[in-house]
């Protein structure tokens, strides 16, 4: 549970970073790189959440089918189901980000 609220942790810091760098129109040349460094550390944190998630729910599907003790269905499907909203979750943040970068790009200077 501490994974995905991490991750979801994440993608609203990213968000609120996206939000505030075009809701300002501008930003100040001694905010902009610390807030560029900021955003790129955040969205490949929230990317190496995600695949965490992933991979660790593919491991217990994994053991699972293989039968070790210990690895019931729900935890499973538990651990499936948060992979399934952590990565919809990241392309819902992305879709964002892309739709916002593109029309940052498409205002005329």
């Amino acid at each position: 549970m501490n994974q995905i609220q991490s991750v979801l942790d994440h993608m609203h810091s990213v968000a609120s970073i996206a939000r505030g760098t075009l809701s300002s129109g501008k930003e100040e040349p001694s905010e902009a790189a610390p807030g560029a460094a900021n955003f790129s550390q955040l969205l490949r944190q929230a990317v190496n959440s995600v695949n965490e998630v992933q991979q660790n729910s593919n491991h217990l599907a994994s053991e699972f089918e293989r039968g070790t003790p210990g690895v019931d269905l729900p935890d499973v499907m538990i651990a499936v189901q948060k992979a399934n909203i952590t990565f919809q979750a990241m392309t819902q943040v992305r879709n964002k980000l892309v739709g916002a970068y593109q029309e940052v790009m498409g205002m005329q200077v």
